[in-house]
């Protein structure tokens, strides 16, 4: 298990935006609002250096710059708002599914052997969680995980993100235009316009 590490942007600028500098502790939730277009995407795909980008990002002392792509994204998970799936069965995409997570998350072990077109859009942003908390990052980037949900399988979700982060004292950006964060002791919130930083409140400072 990673020990507990925050994650720190250091004048991190995404293709289109503005450079950033902010510090998540280990075991807060920064959650990132802003209206559509406003670059939220662009800064979790940013910190996972899936985009070109200006800057550097730490997880506790690993340095971005200094780790290897693959590894990177596996310390710095990253939930996009839709999900990849590139084989056919849903099993084939991880080789060490936790199935006591599946199971929380509304699934039987059956679930492996599904094909992913069967899927809705729904079971595929769940799963895709599962299959992300299986590579046990140490920071956590997600973008609006629980925007395709229902009430009980949002619940669900939330739940699991919690738990795992009090568990490893993760680290976590949060897109978000939902109301998550009312129950997160250890918060704060950035709101983006048009790539820019228009307000940072933090309850960790």
């Amino acid at each position: 298990m990673p020990a507990p590490a925050s994650l720190k942007l250091e004048r991190l600028r995404p293709l289109l935006g503005e450079p950033l500098s902010l510090e998540v502790p280990a075991g807060c939730t920064c959650f990132v609002r802003g209206p559509s277009g406003a670059g939220k995407s662009l800064l979790l795909r940013a910190v996972a250096d899936l985009d070109p980008n200006e800057g550097e990002v730490f997880v506790g002392t690993l340095r971005r710059s200094r780790v290897p792509a693959h590894r990177w994204r596996r310390l710095a998970g990253y939930l996009p708002a839709e999900s990849h799936w590139w084989e056919d069965r849903v099993g084939d995409h991880h080789s060490h599914w936790d199935l006591s997570l599946l199971e929380r998350l509304g699934f039987g072990a059956e679930v492996l052997g599904w094909q992913v077109a069967r899927l809705s859009t729904g079971e595929r942003q769940r799963l895709a969680l599962a299959r992300l908390l299986s590579n046990e990052p140490a920071a956590l980037l997600l973008d609006e995980p629980v925007a395709n949900l229902d009430s009980a399988n949002a619940e669900r979700v939330v739940g699991v993100i919690r738990d795992y982060q009090e568990n490893r004292r993760t680290p976590i950006l949060w897109v978000s235009h939902g109301s998550e964060n009312e129950t997160t002791p250890c918060r704060g919130t950035l709101w983006l316009k048009k790539g820019r930083v228009v307000k940072l409140e933090t309850a960790w400072n």
